[in-house]
């Protein structure tokens, strides 16, 4: 029997090779405008950053993980 503590669960990580290559591009846009609207200046385009993080994805610097408790998604730093 479970007690009435909440439980969280760890977030699922998402492999990249099970989404559609337009659909990551999609949420790697999504995540830059939402996480870099204020940290950034002009000097790097909305391409520049969706390369960068494409490239931290790809090299494993970073991972894309999805909340069950909460329905979302976001792009995170590995450990």
């Amino acid at each position: 029997m479970k007690d009435s503590q909440t439980v969280l669960e760890e977030p699922l990580q998402i492999p990249l090779d099970r989404l559609n290559p337009e659909t990551l591009r999609n949420m790697i846009v999504e995540f830059v405008t939402r996480e870099w609207e204020e940290l950034s200046g002009p000097e790097h385009t909305l391409d520049d950053k969706v390369e960068q993080v494409l490239r931290q994805l790809k090299a494993k610097k970073a991972r894309i993980v999805f909340d069950c408790t909460t329905n979302t998604w976001n792009i995170v730093p590995c450990q």
